[in-house]
C-alpha cells in the first residue's frame, strides 16, 4: 500500500500524487480508497479503491535507463489494418508493462517519422495513442532520472535518428 504523498502510475492519468487515503461504503461494500491528483493537473481529484489494478510504483533509475536503451532497437510489429493496429497496442499498453509501451512508442514515433518524410498524414488515431501513452512514459522517465521530458524526448529523437520536432511531447 502506498502512503500520503507518493507519487505513482495511476492508468491514463499518468503521474498521480496521493492526498489522502479514507473508506467509503459504495452499494454496501465499504473499501479503503486513494484519493489523488495528476501531477499535471492539480484540480482533478481522483479516487479509487487501492487494490485497483492500475496503479502501480514508478520504475527505479535502472529500469528507466533500459527503457531508453528499448529505443536503439527495433520497435512492436507494424499492422497495416490501422483499426488492428490501434486496438492491438492499445490492448498491450491497458497491461501497463513500460517495455512494451517503449516499444509501441519507438514503432509509433518511426512510422511517424516516415510518413511526414514520405509527406503523408499519419493516422489521427495512431498519433493520439502515441500522444498519449509517449506523455506517461516521458514523464515517469523525466521524473526518474531527474531530468525534463524534453530532455527525454531529445534523447529518444537522437536514439532513433529522427527529428526531435517529431516527438515532442504533446500534453
Amino acid at each position: 500500500m502506498f502512503n500520503i504523498g507518493d507519487t505513482i502510475i495511476y492508468s491514463a492519468h499518468g503521474l498521480c500524487q496521493i492526498d489522502g487515503i479514507s473508506e467509503k461504503t459504495i452499494s454496501g461494500v465499504t473499501k479503503t480508497y486513494y484519493v489523488l491528483h495528476p501531477l499535471n493537473n492539480e484540480k482533478l481529484e481522483i479516487s479509487t479503491p487501492v487494490d485497483h489494478q492500475s496503479i502501480s510504483s514508478l520504475m527505479d533509475k535502472a529500469e528507466a535507463e533500459e527503457i531508453l536503451n528499448l529505443f536503439t532497437q527495433p520497435g512492436i510489429e507494424w499492422i497495416e489494418k490501422g483499426n488492428q493496429r490501434v486496438q492491438f497496442y492499445s490492448q498491450i499498453t491497458k497491461k501497463g508493462n513500460r517495455k512494451e509501451i517503449a516499444k509501441i512508442i519507438n514503432t509509433l514515433l518511426v512510422k511517424q517519422h516516415e510518413f511526414e518524410l514520405n509527406e503523408k498524414k499519419f493516422p489521427q488515431q495512431d498519433r493520439k495513442l502515441l500522444s498519449s501513452i509517449q506523455s506517461i512514459l516521458f514523464a515517469e522517465l523525466a521524473l526518474t532520472l531527474n531530468t525534463t521530458s524534453e530532455k527525454i524526448s531529445e534523447k529518444v529523437a537522437q536514439l532513433l535518428g529522427i527529428n526531435q520536432e517529431a516527438i515532442a511531447v504533446n500534453g
